[in-house]
Parts: C-alpha cells; structure tokens; sequence
C-alpha cells in the first residue's frame, strides 16, 4: 500500500507583539444604570490562565445583551464585583498563548467570544478568552468587520443548523431578520436550502431579498399571520415584547412544527402555549464555539456570508452605541473600534 505524505499547513504570517503593560483603558460601570454609567477607566491587564489566550483587542462587538446588563437585566446577576468591564464579542491579536506549541502563537490575528461576566469583557485594551472560544480572522474581514460576527453568528448558526435543521424545502419564519442575529440567521437558513420568510421593517427589504429572504413582511403595515401559510419553524427574535409577537407566531406552525424563542424573559409562558397549540418549542443561548466560529469563517470568507456594519465608534464612544443598540432598529451590527491593527 502506498502511503501518501502528509502536506505541511500552510504559513500565515504572524503580526508583530509587543508585551502588554500593566494597565489599561477599559470602558467600565459601577452599577446598573443608563448609557451614561459607561465611563474610561484604568484596569489591570488580565492575566491568562490554563488554556486562555490574552488578545489585544482591535475592536469589539456590541450586542444587546450588553446594554441589557448594563441596565441592570440581562447576566447582570452573574457580575460578581464592579466595577465591571462589558462586552463579549471582540477580534484582535494574540499576546500569549497556553504554550509555545498552540495553534493560536502570539501575533495570530483572532476573533472569538470573552467569558463575561466570568471574567472582564472586550470593552478593553485587552482581553483573555478560552481558545476553545476562538478561531482564526478571515484574511478578507477586517477587525471590525470580524468583531460584528462571533455572538450573532454562532447565535444564529445555533437556532437555524444546530435546533432547526435547516434543509432543501424547509419553511422558516424569522422574526426580525435585519439585526444582528437575524441577518445571519437569513444567510444561513438560505444557504441550506430553505425557504425563508423574514420580518422587519419595509426599509430592509430589499436588502434582505439580496441576503436570501424569499418572502420579506413589513411588520409596519402587515399582519404576518394573515398572509404567511403553514411553516416548518418559527425562529422568534421578538417574543411577545412588541404586539405579542410569539403568540401569534404559534397561529402560523404546522402541527408538530418548532417555534424557537430566543428573548426567553419577553414570554414566560411561551412554552405552555405551545404545548398547547400542538408544536415543539425550545429555548436557546449561544454556546461560544471555536470550532463552529471557524466553519463561519471559512463561509464569510468565501462570501457565501456577509456581515453587515452599520455604525462603527471609538471606544470612548461605548455610551452612544449602546444608544443606538436600544433603539431596536440597527441593522446588522454595531462596533466599537478599541486600536489600530
């Protein structure tokens, strides 16, 4: 039997580091508040431990899930001191790595997920994370590009391969398809074939016909119950916080089908309604997968994904995009820019 060698991974070449100081600026609340209760501040470095990697962040995401928690909802309960630092979502360079051996050696350009509120968050000069939740950047993504991806994508890769099984012929229903999770959501249930009706404003629409909706409804002006036909899943970014959005959703499910909730505390009883209307139904929260971020890299790398960036600010800036987050009507996704790459 002839034995074929093994080829050597190719060289990606590393971007120079420097050794991280003793502090740095970090963008921090004291307490549960409004926008305004993010302020500068100077923190120590943290240091990694075990199989963590210390990043120097370039940019980080804001999701909101962070303006929540800041306003005292979301993992605020988790936060175990303040002041705390925010932010899950980040890409930037690797300053240390586990062991000289790891695939992930300093000056490896990375995006990935934090631990917060286990540990501080990517509103940070520097950040440490598990490399399990962290893979290398696309080469054709930019930071800030990178650092709109991790929690959206992995969210949406979640809801619509990991619980929908997204397939050829598939009928899914997607609420609020033009944030940052929905836009993902879109690209995703199209690339697997289904077929996808979408919610959100009239303004998207086009925009989402592009991204892979067959269907968009402006939820402005239309009724979705009275003009969608039976469909296999409902993912549900909305839940019954704006005109009991969830409850409806279970009029338009095929018997036995999946109605997905994503917001859990905007519907306490969804899933005795759904037992009730005859479908499965389930929660879900996002798992901060290297392994599945790196799948989504190599997708938005071939352009068969996009991310979309709608507003971009500095660091200093965190109050005025948490703004903009809370407004319920960014489309895709909001960065801050932390240093230069």
């Amino acid at each position: 039997m002839r034995i074929r060698p093994l080829r050597s991974a190719p060289e990606i070449p590393l971007a120079p580091v420097e050794a991280p100081p003793a502090d740095m600026t970090a963008m921090v609340v004291d307490a549960p508040g409004d926008a305004d209760a993010l302020h500068a501040a100077s923190v120590p470095v943290p240091s990694p431990v075990l199989s963590e990697v210390l990043v120097r962040v370039v940019a980080a995401g804001v999701n909101p899930i962070d303006a929540k928690t800041r306003g005292g909802k979301g993992v605020s309960g988790a936060i175990a001191a303040y002041p705390s630092t925010l932010g899950y979502d980040f890409s930037g360079i690797v300053v240390k790595s586990p062991y000289e051996a790891h695939p992930l050696a300093p000056g490896t350009e990375v995006f990935g997920m934090t631990s917060f509120p286990r540990t501080g968050g990517s509103y940070a000069e520097y950040v440490v994370a598990p490399s399990l939740s962290v893979a290398r950047k696309p080469a054709s993504l930019s930071h800030v590009e990178a650092a709109g991806v991790p929690l959206a994508a992995l969210t949406a890769w979640g809801l619509v391969v990991e619980t929908a099984h997204a397939h050829e012929g598939q009928r899914v229903l997607i609420h609020a398809g033009s944030g940052g999770v929905g836009h993902f959501a879109v690209q995703f249930a199209a690339y697997f074939g289904a077929h996808v009706t979408v919610t959100a404003s009239g303004r998207n629409a086009a925009w989402l016909r592009e991204l892979g909706a067959a269907v968009v409804i402006d939820y402005t002006t239309t009724r979705f119950e009275e003009v969608v036909g039976e469909v296999d899943v409902v993912i549900d970014l909305v839940g019954n916080v704006h005109a009991s959005t969830g409850t409806r959703s279970l009029e338009v499910l095929r018997p036995g089908g999946l109605y997905v909730l994503v917001p859990t505390g905007s519907w306490p009883g969804y899933a005795e309604a759904a037992a009730e209307a005859g479908v499965r139904t389930t929660s879900y929260k996002v798992i901060p997968d290297g392994g599945a971020l790196a799948t989504i890299g190599r997708l938005l790398e071939s352009g068969s994904v996009q991310v979309y960036i709608e507003q971009v600010f500095d660091l200093a800036e965190a109050a005025a995009a948490h703004r903009a987050i809370e407004t319920g009507h960014t489309r895709g996704k909001v960065v801050l820019r932390v240093s230069d790459g």
